[in-house]
């Protein structure tokens, strides 16, 4: 799968940590930065992997942050962008399951890396369900 993936400096030990991981279970990745811990605006780093996805360059994007809150908020500024701010396994599921989200936000300093790589790991396996859920993904994405 074509990822994109970016952080501000609070996220940005974790996405390095899960660029690894997905490199090796054969994702193919593309960082937008930022590329150390000094401090940066998380929009100008998270805004250029929600429109990469929305235009369709990606099938999915990942932002990182320190409590993944902002990075939620920039990413679904973006028309065709659905971004989940997930803390746990089970809202990683449901967010792609309910909501065919398209990102993952996630918080660095809100949780532990296992976690984080599970949650990843679940976001991108899960498919979307469907059926009743499809006029409502219509009405978010403003289509009805």
């Amino acid at each position: 799968m074509r990822i994109a993936i970016g952080s501000d400096h609070a996220g940005f030990h974790y996405k390095h940590q899960i660029i690894e991981h997905l490199l090796l279970t054969g994702h193919e990745i593309a960082d937008f930065g930022t590329d150390s811990e000094a401090p940066v605006d998380y929009p100008d780093f998270i805004r250029p992997v929600a429109e990469a996805v929305a235009k369709g360059d990606f099938e999915r994007g990942i932002v990182l942050g320190g409590s993944g809150n902002g990075e939620a908020m920039m990413a679904n500024r973006i028309r065709g962008v659905r971004c989940g701010l997930c803390w746990n396994v089970e809202s990683a599921r449901l967010t792609r399951l309910h909501n065919d989200a398209n990102v993952l936000s996630l918080g660095e300093r809100m949780m532990d890396l296992p976690l984080a790589l599970e949650i990843v790991d679940t976001f991108l396996a899960t498919a979307f369900e469907g059926g009743r859920h499809h006029a409502r993904i219509r009405k978010l994405d403003h289509e009805l």
